[in-house]
């Protein structure tokens, strides 16, 4: 009888973890008659999420040994993990959050890295997947202050955990408001409002878990008015490269225009209501290609979810078989499902380049097979492989455009 892994990271099912309750949720807006999905934005919605536990997987130790390293050297206090100060770490990690969220909405250079989670036109399960690395990133800097009142690493990150779980479930519109808890708890009916774009509810309800900072600081709002979802100047694009960094491109743009080195450092960490309103639609004639395939069919459709379905199942075999694969499998591997990633957003936009992403995915899985089995025969087969579609390149790419767009 084979034996079974014990050194297993069962960190990875929060991945089907995740997606059942996506599936749930959508199966209750059939159920209800509620159009809350939209299969081009949760796919994006996905994808970006995706991509943040894959990069997780290279990052989420450094993360550790940085408050680590901050505790053994500058603590202030030698904390132990009794139930108050458990008490204490869940309030002052979400008092942390609030400013750092409010700060990511009021200063430029962080709303650059927050707003890929606001993009979203639909309010759904897969919006709250929609977290970036390097908000991540953004999030740790300011946590790094836990460590130094006295807070042990390890208590740190249990509960991160949490409090990065418990947002997920306030991103969706089936469920009202919650008596009570409306008063202590950020509900779904608190989060909806700040993910709103209407004037009313604009910088409004920053809390994570906890709503008293909102209504502490003055950033409360009620729902009250039904909500208009992402940003104030909708993104329109399901570009996996362009959602993640198109306000920074818009920022940087924005600076080289800007005289003087302290203008541009004011304009970097200035107020988004600074930025031209006008600068995106110059930024994305100069940035984005409008070269797309006008096609009625939906058959890209099915190739997305295909690929997006043995993606995430790649993902999650390679979170959970972590301590039991090779740094250059993981590489390759990730290296894979991001130009996946690149691939499905591109293919959404009905672009004509999927092709080239797909000789790159091909390549991929070339160096991989030839670093496992270096056998002369392995290379000649690559190597006629590599012949025999650069010979007919133009007519694989008619065919493969012709296979997914339709005619």
């Amino acid at each position: 009888m084979p034996e079974i892994p014990m050194n297993l990271n069962y960190m990875a099912f929060a991945v089907p973890f995740f997606l059942f309750f996506i599936g749930l949720e959508y199966w209750f807006s059939k159920r209800f008659n509620r159009s809350v999905f939209n299969f081009n934005s949760s796919i994006a919605n996905m994808n970006i999420g995706v991509a943040e536990r894959l990069i997780d997987m290279f990052t989420a130790a450094g993360f550790f040994f940085f408050y680590d390293y901050l505790h053994n050297h500058f603590a202030i206090f030698d904390i132990q993990p009794t139930l108050l100060m458990w008490i204490a770490l869940i309030l002052s990690t979400d008092l942390i959050w609030y400013w750092y969220h409010r700060m990511g909405h009021k200063v430029n250079l962080f709303w650059g890295f927050h707003v890929v989670h606001h993009s979203s036109e639909e309010f759904n399960y897969t919006a709250g997947t929609r977290i970036t690395f390097f908000q991540a990133v953004i999030r740790t800097l300011f946590w790094s202050v836990l460590p130094i009142v006295g807070f042990p690493a390890s208590m740190i990150t249990i509960m991160l955990i949490v409090h990065g779980l418990y947002p997920f479930f306030t991103h969706t519109q089936l469920i009202g408001k919650l008596g009570i808890l409306e008063y202590i708890l950020v509900t779904p009916s608190h989060h909806r409002v700040h993910h709103a774009s209407n004037e009313a509810y604009l910088d409004k309800n920053f809390g994570d878990m906890f709503i008293i900072w909102d209504k502490l600081f003055g950033t409360f709002a009620e729902e009250k008015e039904e909500a208009r979802y992402g940003l104030t100047k909708q993104l329109d694009s399901y570009s996996f490269l362009w959602q993640h960094f198109h306000y920074l491109v818009e920022l940087w743009y924005m600076t080289k225009q800007r005289q003087g080195f302290w203008n541009k450092v004011k304009l970097v960490f200035g107020r988004p209501a600074d930025l031209d309103p006008y600068i995106r639609a110059e930024v994305e004639k100069k940035f984005l290609s409008r070269h797309k395939v006008r096609t009625r069919s939906q058959k890209f459709r099915v190739y997305v979810l295909c690929q997006f379905t043995v993606m995430v199942t790649m993902l999650f075999l390679l979170l959970l078989l972590e301590h039991h694969t090779d740094q250059f499998l993981q590489i390759m591997s990730a290296l894979f499902i991001l130009v996946t990633l690149i691939n499905c957003g591109a293919i959404m936009e009905q672009r004509r380049w999927v092709f080239f992403l797909e000789l790159i995915r091909g390549f991929f899985l070339a160096v991989t097979t030839f670093y496992y089995f270096p056998h002369p025969t392995t290379l000649v087969f690559l190597s006629l492989l590599t012949i025999a579609s650069l010979s007919y390149f133009s007519s694989l790419q008619k065919h493969y455009l012709k296979s997914i767009y339709g005619r």
